[in-house]
């Protein structure tokens, strides 16, 4: 890339010529406006020569001859003219030497909008001495980068200036102090480096990673940088005479064809040094080579014929136009065994997908409005779709941590979701929200008023899980007021810890005595429900933290304390017991598993015959008088097992002594409907509880159901939150604990191995 300060002439009071400059720059792409960006200069350079006559120069600065270069950029990856007026000023406005106002006036509301988005992304990261902030270490953190995503999802030409004025900072700090240096350096391969990769701007990318890594890591850079150096010149004949050869083979096929050299940036050389623990001479693609060709068809055509003329490298071979990378990146590699026995690579692509390669999404983001071809459409909103996905971090608990890694992730799960107001706002929330978050995040007023939400145009319940693209609507009535259903965490209203706080404090605001007998209520329903006697609460409140019974009460009844917590408390004071002192309850209160895990109700021993250790694989046979006995899996026993009835085998594993598994009764009381059973023992199968037995009976003239399922679960929350969610089905009317001989009559169970 040009860089203005060594490649222009300039006038006798230092500004730059600008007719020569705006001939440069229009050798590298169409440029209009002519006018506006000379007024853009001009304004600019007075600004400079008013802060250098007033003493108010940043130490190392220049801001009209930064804005020069960062025009410079961005005009080869092809931006427009707003854009490069935004760059040329925006270190002016950054430096107080030009107001946003006075943009606006002379250039409109897009280009002041650009700098002003560009002004949001360096809150993050300021690198002047007097001002730096450490990554991950500043409350205003979060804000900030929330800030960012947002401008850069308003207007992607947002990020590309930011980038092409990272670029300048970088190139421009090579004399300076080493500390500022290494600074800026890491800033930019921890932040810019990946959302250059993201953007898929591979022209930008590679020069950001070698000057970061010639910063960082000096020594490693010239070493590498040196042993280029040494092979250059028979790196580049053995480059001429590959090339040469393919252009001939390619003309006899009649592919028109350009075939050219490829280098390969230091850093990435260094990189696969590291990653495969190779050494310099192992690297296949030191020599490259580049094929650009116009059809799709015509890759896999030249494809074959150089494997045609040259041996292939096994498992050197990677498709990525049948699979691109996460940020669009298409191409074919191979590695082969060339002239004098030397490996190279070779890149075969289109001209569009090379353009995409060097520009990425600069080379469709002027598509995003009125584009008609779909192919141009889907190619920009997939370029921009790490936007929507790109960090994990809970930004309503002020938690930052690991922005860089988040950045670099390539992870296809994302934990952030981007839905739009009905105004077409763009609102950034966490994985799981719900349009209850949604409404409490507008406004705590709205989220107390929601009576309902509609996603897309329709209907959607409360604790719906909101998407990536959903444009949410909420409804809102003066007369509604919060449910303390919302706050239930099996029922999944609201998820973000904003709105839960929120809710918290709402019902906070109802009265004590309100909220004390709502929460005995809530505790009393819910022990009666697991079928045990009500623990002491005295010693409860102790353990939670709170003054008195009453205290607890109050603090369930807001939801300050959840009744899972309490309910857990209970159990590790050992205070939860059966309601009927009966011998028969005996197999129903919590046991200590010693060796195995699995085998549900049937008793466990270990098999003589090949003597398994703890440790060792291990596999049940259920034998005839219904005992699991315990094998080692290449037990030929255990292998007679299965061959003669796959029912006899079951999955056992090695328990740890701490485990406590109970053996209890489910009754569950519905109006029968298809699906129901299904529903049921989904949610025991998503909390991993095994189900022993299971019956059910039918009384057609009432249209109800009536179920008992006999399960293993490890703990009276996990029971808990498994009763609440079945209660919630649909059809559901009753679901409950009972203790053995309790339920009503039902058939003979059936029992699963």
């Amino acid at each position: 890339m040009v860089q203005v300060r060594e490649s222009h002439k300039f006038n006798p009071d230092g500004s730059i010529c600008f007719e020569e400059w705006l001939a440069t720059l229009q050798l590298h792409g169409t440029l209009d406006h002519h006018e506006r960006i000379r007024r853009a200069c001009e304004l600019s350079w007075d600004a400079e020569q008013r802060a250098r006559a007033t003493n108010t120069v940043w130490a190392g600065r220049n801001s009209y001859l930064t804005g020069l270069e960062m025009a410079e950029i961005l005009v080869e990856l092809r931006l427009d003219s707003e854009a490069l007026i935004a760059s040329i000023l925006y270190r002016s406005v950054r430096e107080s030497r030009v107001t946003l106002d006075l943009l606006r006036a002379e250039f409109g509301d897009e280009v002041a909008k650009l700098v002003e988005g560009v002004q949001r992304m360096a809150a993050i990261n300021e690198t002047d001495t007097s001002r730096t902030r450490v990554l991950g270490q500043s409350g205003d953190q979060v804000e900030n980068v929330r800030k960012m995503l947002l401008a850069l999802i308003d207007d992607v030409r947002v990020a590309l200036i930011k980038l092409a004025e990272r670029t300048c900072a970088l190139r421009a700090v090579k004399n300076a102090p080493e500390e500022r240096r290494q600074r800026v350096a890491r800033e930019v391969f921890e932040i810019y480096v990946p959302l250059a990769h993201r953007l898929g701007i591979g022209q930008l990318k590679w020069e950001l990673e070698d000057l970061s890594f010639r910063y960082l890591q000096e020594d490693n850079y010239k070493r590498i940088a040196s042993l280029l150096d040494e092979r250059r010149v028979d790196r580049e004949r053995f480059v001429v005479e590959v090339t040469e050869e393919l252009r001939r083979q390619l003309d006899r096929a009649n592919i028109d064809a350009e075939v050219t050299g490829r280098a390969k940036n230091i850093y990435s050389i260094w990189r696969k040094m590291q990653a495969k623990k190779l050494d310099f001479s192992q690297i296949f693609d030191i020599r490259a080579v580049r094929i650009l060709v116009p059809e799709v068809r015509d890759c896999y055509a030249t494809l074959g014929i150089v494997h045609n003329l040259w041996r292939v490298i096994p498992n050197e071979f990677d498709d990525y136009i049948a699979t691109p990378k996460e940020n669009g990146y298409q191409s074919l590699h191979t590695a082969v065994i060339g002239p004098d026995k030397k490996v190279f690579e070779i890149q075969i692509r289109t001209f569009a997908m090379d353009e995409d390669a060097e520009l990425g999404v600069c080379a469709h983001w002027r598509y995003k409005e009125g584009i008609t071809d779909p192919h141009y459409k889907d190619s920009f909103d997939d370029k921009i779709a790490w936007l929507r996905q790109l960090l994990a971090w809970h930004d309503e608990m002020g938690m930052v941590g690991g922005l860089a890694e988040q950045l670099r992730s390539d992870s296809s799960t994302p934990d952030r979701i981007y839905v739009f107001t009905p105004e077409g706002h763009v609102v950034d929330m966490m994985m799981g929200a719900t349009p209850l978050d949604f409404a409490y995040y507008v406004h705590t007023e709205i989220g107390n008023k929601c009576c309902g939400a509609r996603v897309n145009g329709k209907t959607v319940p409360l604790n719906y899980r909101l998407q990536t693209g959903d444009r949410v609507e909420v409804l809102a009535d003066e007369q509604s007021t919060p449910s303390r259903d919302w706050l239930k965490p099996g029922l999944g209203y609201a998820n973000t810890p904003r709105a839960q706080a929120k809710l918290i404090q709402w019902f906070k605001t109802q009265g004590r005595e309100q909220n004390v007998n709502h929460g005995r209520a809530l505790l009393a329903e819910e022990f009666e429900r697991l079928a045990v006697a009500h623990p002491n609460y005295r010693d409860l409140a102790r353990k939670l933290g709170c003054k008195n019974e009453d205290g607890l009460f109050a603090a369930v009844g807001v939801s300050a304390i959840g009744v899972d917590e309490v309910i857990a408390a209970a159990q590790e004071l050992s205070q939860l017991l059966c309601v009927l002192d009966d011998s028969r309850l005996a197999a129903e209160s919590p046991v200590q598993q010693t060796h195995v895990f699995g085998a549900g109700r049937f008793s466990t021993q270990l098999a003589s015959c090949c003597s398994p250790m703890e440790g060792d694989p291990v596999v049940g046979c259920l034998s005839e008088d219904n005992h699991v006995v315990v094998h080692r899996p290449d037990c030929p026993v255990a292998l007679h097992y299965q061959l003669e009835s796959d029912e006899n085998f079951i999955e056992v594993q090695w328990g740890d002594g701490r485990r406590l598994s109970m053996l209890v009764e489910l009754y569950i009381l519905a109006y029968d409907r298809a699906g129901l059973l299904r529903d049921i023992t989904t949610i025991l199968a998503d909390a991993k509880i095994e189900v022993m037995e299971v019956n059910t009976r039918t009384d057609r003239s009432s249209g109800t159901a009536r179920m008992s399922l006999q399960v293993e679960v490890d703990s009276y929350p996990v029971l808990s939150r498994v009763l609440e969610k079945i209660s919630r089905l649909n059809n559901v009317v009753e679901a409950r604990r009972v203790v053995s001989g309790s339920a009503p009559d039902l058939p003979t169970p059936t029992t699963f191995a």
